[in-house]
């Protein structure tokens, strides 16, 4: 490896690619038809700016009747405050902008000094909090029939009733769950409420209790929900099974500040009860439950009749939750995927849904929004989406994932090409399914993930690559100029940018990898920087700045199933070549685990790398520095997303 830098032509031309692909925002022409919509308008109104709407769907009915005539782009105006949304706002074809014009909606003042604050939530107000008998400390509110699993305390996410601790006692598995040694699980009240979580290495699920009994050997039974425990034992092992990580989800648990829990125990009747945080008033504090699992769906009706031509910017996107863990199938998990039974006792795998989902969806731009306290994933594009672009939005407080696009499970075929993800900063998702990834590209072509910051996420910052090998599918897609750091915050064996699967059948038509910075993430005991894992193939990574992972380089030659990681070039990257102590060092840079798991990989090419020391470090070397401080959202637009 050298320690001296080389090829500076070669750095010119990829900084060419990032100028000439990033891009930078689009002029704005101001269209020339305008609706508005306010909190204090009226449905029976013009929807103009003197008399505007007072929802979202009444604007969208008033497009749909402007749509066939459109001369101009068509934007609704959303004047600042909170909308609560009563059911999700659903985009069809007849939403589309027509005659090569955009519809938009918009906060007012888009752009300018004046915008205004704007939310579309799914969530209600919780009030009527008082004191709960019997429990000192813990108040009460009377919520009806609300199914959630999540709650937001003065913009702040609670977290649900835990133990703060595995199962007690001695376990043993039994073909319907547990039996323990201890007697604590006895008195917990409402059992079937319940969730056992799991968390291991890369993965983290959770299964429902059914019940809770003395056997007649004397010990305690703890019979697990079907069919997620059937599930959850094939997919981490029965072994696995006995080392728990947590118990959720019980009203004995809620002995910390900032904790809940929903009593429905009393059909048409739930109760919520909370621990207040030290400083929280119960009768002023603004208490949210989430009650829509989907804020907005766009969706055309096949490829050919694709949703098209929407804009949708400054808004803010909160208050959904997603109650399919709820279901006696839990959410037995590996990745944003969860498990379904399949025919014939097959496992079938599906991708935690989008708050904001489209499908069969072209020429959607989500620009200058923020996603926040979502129950799943943040946006997801599926089913042939094509030439959309995200671009200078925040994604945070979310419980799975931030960004998913392409082919996404259960789906093995589509043709999803042409995508921007680009100036987005992610940050802190991950809130409740750790498995999660900032950004998940799964099998698409020509593929654009530039310029986002991701940081501080319990797994992956950007995955790109299909769960399953979904081979030729993928091609062309470029991952630069990123910056990402603070990774695997919680669970292991993922990393920075992470790659599998064949990329392509060449390295020109293969995945570029240039000019990210990826930094400060060295937890656990195995991570990489740039992690090229089982079956990666045609991958160029040049360019890069890594350093502080676990190991900056590397990845799993799964041979043993004719998927090995093989035609990776590595040209022109600063990094400092970590390897952990347990695992032996190759001849040539990266970390690289031996048989039995893995093999050896194949056809690595080394060129002009430089490697990082104590006294040879990234700030010493100008071309290292100017690769970290270009990296992750551009100016543009990090005043817009709160970054310095």
């Amino acid at each position: 490896m050298r320690t001296a830098r080389g090829s500076a032509v070669a750095a010119l031309a990829v900084a060419a690619v990032l100028a000439s692909t990033a891009g930078t925002p689009a002029p704005h022409h101001p269209p020339t038809a305008q609706l508005y919509v306010a909190p204090w308008g009226d449905d029976q109104g013009p929807g103009t700016l003197d008399h505007p709407f007072a929802t979202p769907a009444r604007a969208q009915q008033a497009v749909r009747a402007m749509a066939p005539r459109m001369t101009s782009d068509t934007t609704v105006n959303l004047r600042g405050g909170t909308y609560r949304l009563t059911a999700p706002l659903r985009l069809t074809p007849a939403d589309s902008g027509r005659h090569g014009h955009r519809v938009v909606y918009q906060a007012y003042g888009y752009g300018t000094a004046h915008q205004e604050p704007v939310t579309l939530s799914g969530g209600r107000p919780v009030t009527g909090w008082r004191p709960a008998p019997g429990q000192p400390g813990v108040w009460r509110a009377d919520v009806g029939s609300l199914e959630t699993r999540q709650l937001y305390v003065d913009g702040r996410r609670a977290a649900r009733a835990a133990r703060g601790a595995p199962l007690p006692g001695t376990l043993e598995l039994t073909a319907t769950g547990y039996t323990t040694t201890s007697r604590t699980p006895l008195t917990w009240r409402h059992p079937a409420d319940l969730e056992v979580v799991y968390r291991y290495d890369y993965v983290e699920g959770r299964c429902g209790v059914a019940a809770i009994s003395r056997n007649a050997a004397g010990r305690t039974a703890i019979t697990m929900d079907q069919p997620c425990w059937r599930m959850a034992r094939a997919l981490y092992g029965a072994d696995a099974l006995t080392q728990t990580h947590d118990v959720e989800n019980a009203p004995n648990f809620l002995g910390r500040s900032g904790s809940w829990y929903l009593d429905r125990s009393r059909p048409a009747h739930h109760t919520l009860l909370y621990r207040p945080r030290p400083g929280e008033d119960m009768t002023r504090s603004e208490v949210t439950a989430p009650t829509l699992q989907t804020l907005l769906s766009g969706a055309g009706t096949a490829a050919s009749r694709p949703l098209h031509d929407v804009t949708l910017r400054g808004l803010t996107f909160a208050h959904a939750t997603w109650l399919a863990p709820n279901e006696p199938a839990g959410f037995a998990a590996a990745w944003s995927m969860y498990m379904r039974p399949g025919k014939g006792g097959d496992i079938t795998a599906l991708t935690v849904p989008g708050n904001v989902t489209f499908r069969h969806a072209e020429h959607i731009t989500l620009t200058g929004n923020r996603f926040t306290h979502l129950g799943a994933q943040g946006v997801d594009f599926a089913a042939d989406s094509s030439h959309n672009t995200v671009s200078g939005n925040v994604f945070t407080d979310i419980s799975d994932g931030g960004i998913a696009l392409g082919v996404l499970p259960p789906a093995t075929r589509g043709t999803n090409t042409g995508n921007r993800v680009t100036d987005n900063w992610i940050h802190h998702v991950g809130a409740e399914y750790r498995a999660a990834s900032g950004i998940w590209n799964s099998a698409t072509q020509d593929t654009l993930i530039a310029h986002n910051q991701v940081d501080h996420v319990p797994y992956t910052g950007i995955l790109s690559g299909p769960s399953e090998d979904l081979r030729g599918l993928t091609r062309r897609n470029r991952i630069l100029g990123n910056r990402v750091f603070a990774t695997n915050r919680l669970l292991a064996d993922g990393g920075g940018i992470y790659l599998r699967g064949e990329q392509g059948p060449s390295y020109a038509a293969g995945a570029l990898v240039a000019r990210n910075a990826v930094t400060d993430s060295a937890h656990g005991v195995w991570n990489v920087g740039i992690y090229t894992d089982d079956s990666s193939n045609r991958i160029t990574v040049r360019d890069n700045v890594v350093h502080d992972y676990v190991a900056s380089i590397g990845g799993c030659s799964e041979n043993w199933g004719n998927r090995p990681v093989r035609n990776i070039r590595y040209l022109d990257n600063y990094w400092d070549d970590k390897v952990p102590t347990w695992l032996p060092r190759r001849p040539y840079p990266g970390a690289w685990p031996p048989a039995p798991d893995c093999g050896d990989p194949q056809h690595l090419h080394f060129t002009h790398n430089t490697l990082l020391t104590p006294t040879h470090t990234c700030a010493s070397l100008p071309t290292c520095t100017t690769i970290t401080a270009t990296a992750g959202p551009r100016p543009p637009y990090r005043r817009t997303l709160g970054l310095r």
